[in-house]
């Protein structure tokens, strides 16, 4: 028999073996445990009885002894049937269990011994037995496939709908087809439907909540511990229990609590895969960066991908609102939020510097928006001043271009009673421009004109010049803009250098010419003049086949 020593050695080389080679070689080990134990007793009794001579024969060799459940174990497992009969016979329970819960009966389904099944089963053992992860031996039979195993704890009323911790049924783990159709055919034998299912499913959980509610009812604390340390939160946590969870976190469930390996709920959650127990947790104030013992994260527990990139996805959701928050803090807020940190010096503002500093801060304020009225009030005055101006030059203009259209025995246009103002025959003076009333073509008291002139008085003015086929009744229409222009272009020409000599040779020839009649004169103080809108003749008659290509022409 190897020593420690020589079996701790080969430990690796046991690690890569395949598990059928495993088990030849732990055979060969016990093997030769036993024969090395066999000639220890032999040595052993050789021993004694050298030395005890006078009392040879009067005491039996003693022996060792196990428990009986390591004993019917141990015998299930070697599908040893005679010694099984016999541990029944002599009085075993066939319900006897080790310490994570497993029975005789849940071994020999996991490694199909169907006649040491029916003999427990014969004696009494009981079919819907579970163990500590709440697995019966259907569970077990219907994972590894065993069709004759299945059949055998269906005849002998197995439950079909029993749920294990992870909250599935024996038909969930069964990945063999024909076994698979065997306990679905069952099911739907019982009668067995969705609803029915989903009630099995749920059956725990609301056996948790009727015991919460009953927790609440009689005012006892809902964050109670175990011995090891593990809450409620942490049990509903790592079983998927949404609902339950909902309630102990209305009741004010600690998020927070912590068991003796230093995990939070969330740490469970994340373990065992539950996705929306983990929103739930952060939702409601669960730190993604919690520590166990083990300086674990709740990430580093996780080994579902679709969980562990939730948790990084809110993680990453969370930094960047906290971010965000700090970004947006005034110095103020951040000194005083920094009031409770750790390792370092605060600065407490008191009561009257955050007077000061927010008196200061209105005092700037003020004098900001008493300088921007103030230069509004100055834009204000400037533009009064440049409309008063503007409407004196164009009265001044307007009755320049009277004095020089204005026919020598033109006869007011009301008096003959003439609809257009115009006598038949005659030139078309242009009408006065004090007349307008901000563009309209009525006739009536003078007045200048509003400081802003919105676009439909242009837009009036600009149509009835377009309507009118005489040029000089059009120039005699401009808005307010086309005045402000003017000036500023004889204003841009007072200050230009002085032409040449051809060019002051060609004005002065220009002055010469007499003005013709019915012409507008311009001076130097309203500007070079603006460009006429040539329109050419109209013809007397258009054919009926030449039509023109838009409203222009």
């Amino acid at each position: 028999m190897a020593d420690h020593l020589e079996l701790l050695s080969e430990m690796p080389a046991v690690s890569r073996m395949s598990t059928q080679e495993r088990l030849k070689h732990a055979q060969k080990r016990r093997a030769q445990q036993l024969k090395k134990w066999a000639q220890f007793e032999k040595d052993g009794q050789s021993k004694k009885s050298r030395g005890r001579q006078k009392n040879r024969g009067s005491k039996e060799a003693r022996r060792v002894a196990f428990p009986q459940n390591v004993t019917l174990l141990e015998a299930a497992a070697r599908n040893d049937v005679e010694e099984v009969r016999r541990l029944l016979q002599s009085g075993f329970s066939p319900d006897l269990y080790n310490e994570d819960g497993l029975t005789a009966l849940h071994q020999c389904c996991i490694d199909d011994f169907e006649e040491i099944v029916g003999l427990l089963l014969d004696a009494g053992a009981d079919v819907n037995v579970r163990d500590s992860e709440l697995w019966t031996p259907l569970h077990a039979a219907a994972t590894c496939g065993h069709l004759q195993l299945v059949e055998l704890l269906i005849k002998h009323n197995a439950n079909l709908l029993a749920v294990n911790s992870d909250g599935n049924m024996p038909y969930d783990l069964c990945e063999d087809d024909v076994t698979l159709d065997h306990i679905e055919t069952a099911m739907a034998e019982q009668g067995i439907t969705q609803e029915k299912i989903e009630e099995s499913r749920a059956a725990t959980e609301l056996r948790m909540i009727e015991d919460i509610k009953h927790l609440v009812q009689m005012g006892s604390e809902v964050n109670a511990q175990d011995s090891h340390g593990t809450s409620l939160l942490h049990i509903a946590c790592a079983n998927g229990y949404l609902e339950a969870a909902e309630l102990l976190l209305g009741h004010k469930a600690a998020v927070n609590a912590r068991d003796h390996d230093g995990w939070e709920p969330l740490h469970a959650a994340a373990c065992w895969g539950q996705i929306h127990m983990v929103e739930l947790l952060v939702a409601h104030g669960a730190d993604l960066n919690a520590k166990s013992q083990l300086d674990e994260t709740p990430v580093d527990v996780s080994g579902d991908e679709e969980v562990r990139a939730k948790l990084l996805e809110l993680k990453h959701k969370h930094d960047a609102i906290k971010k965000s928050q700090d970004k947006h803090k005034t110095a103020l807020q951040r000194r005083t939020s920094s009031a409770g940190s750790r390792g370092k010096v605060v600065r407490r503002v008191s009561v009257t510097e955050r007077t000061n500093m927010y008196r200061r801060e209105h005092q700037k304020e003020a004098i900001v928006w008493q300088q921007r009225g103030a230069r509004d009030s100055e834009a204000e005055l400037q533009d009064e001043d440049e409309d008063k101006a503007t409407n004196a030059e164009l009265q001044q203009h307007q009755q320049k271009i009277e004095r020089v259209s204005e026919p020598p025995n033109a006869a007011p246009s009301e008096e003959e009673g003439c609809p257009g103002g115009v006598a038949p025959g005659e030139d078309s003076a242009p009408p006065p421009l004090s007349s307008q009333r901000n563009g309209s073509a009525g006739s009536g008291p003078r007045h200048t004109f509003s400081k802003r002139l919105d676009r439909s008085v242009s837009y009036q003015l600009a149509t009835q010049a377009e309507t009118s086929a005489d040029l000089s009744n059009e120039r005699s229409h401009h808005t307010l803009a086309e005045l402000k222009r003017q000036r500023a272009a004889a204003k841009l020409q007072r200050n230009a250098p002085p032409p040449p000599a051809s060019e002051s040779r060609q004005q002065a020839q220009d002055s010469a010419d007499p003005t013709p009649p019915g012409s507008v004169y311009y001076t130097t103080a309203s500007g070079e003049p603006p460009l006429l809108k040539l329109i050419a003749p109209a013809e007397e008659s258009t054919p009926a086949d030449k039509r023109p290509c838009c409203g222009v022409m």
